[in-house]
């Protein structure tokens, strides 16, 4: 039912988002890129006078709404899958295509909680009879990425019929710092904006795909300042934003 409910969702979504004005650079991103898409386009703004505005959501989310012909100039992706998605199906420009930035998984808990140990055993004790958190496996990145990861732990079976399936990364966040649910499984970038929750375990980067950010322009995108935003991204001031929060840039293009 889900999935097909996904479709219609996303087409609604793409007609009811707020117009930007003509000469506004629209930049659908993902969630998990919220603080650094902000601070750096407000370098971009004041070095050029261009506007940028942000619609931020999960990234299949933002990529049925390009498919569906919302006004994007600039779609940034939490990962590859999506953006060969909407660049095999015409909606992205695929020589603009560019990587920004990498991340990595973590395991949240309320602040000051304990360290917990990657086991199965040790997971289920600390759930209790509680759920955790997670963006959507079957659509969002970050649920994507996490699923693989706990799959190849042997994690997955244990927790798979305890999850919590939110629509983005930043509400599971969120549902951890309110105390809805005791454990989360998030970007590392996420855990270390949110003051009320505590990183309580960190995987291995051998045990999921590489968290890759991709930007790239829109093939129906007519702006002028969508290159330079695009440039910007990858360039000095963007890469020291991102690092400055947690990002890691050694691949930026």
């Amino acid at each position: 039912m889900y999935a097909r409910l996904f479709p219609i969702i996303a087409v609604l979504a793409a007609l009811l988002a707020p117009a930007a004005a003509a000469s506004d650079l629209t930049v659908f991103a993902a969630a998990s890129m919220r603080e650094a898409m902000e601070r750096i386009a407000s370098g971009f703004e004041e070095e050029t006078g261009t506007k940028v505005v942000f619609s931020f959501a999960g990234t299949g989310v933002l990529a049925r709404q390009i498919e569906a012909g919302a006004p994007a100039d600039l779609f940034v992706s939490a990962d590859a899958d999506w953006m060969d998605y909407v660049t095999e199906n015409g909606s992205i420009d695929a020589a603009s295509v560019r990587q920004v930035a990498s991340n990595a998984l973590v395991l949240v808990g309320a602040s000051g909680a304990a360290a917990l140990e990657l086991e199965a055993s040790k997971i289920a004790d600390f759930l209790d009879d509680q759920r955790m958190a997670m963006a959507d496996p079957d659509t969002v990145p970050a649920g994507r990425y996490g699923r693989t990861a706990l799959e190849n732990l042997g994690l997955w079976q244990s927790v798979a019929g305890r999850l919590a399936p939110m629509e983005n990364v930043r509400i599971a966040l969120a549902s951890v710092a309110r105390g809805d649910t005791p454990l989360g499984l998030v970007y590392r970038t996420d855990a270390e904006i949110e003051p009320n929750v505590a990183v309580l375990a960190t995987f291995p980067d051998t045990s999921h795909p590489e968290i890759r950010y991709l930007a790239a322009l829109t093939e129906g995108s007519g702006n002028p300042a969508a290159e330079p935003f695009l440039d910007y991204l990858t360039g000095p001031d963007a890469r020291e934003i991102l690092q400055s929060l947690g990002f890691v840039t050694d691949k930026v293009e």
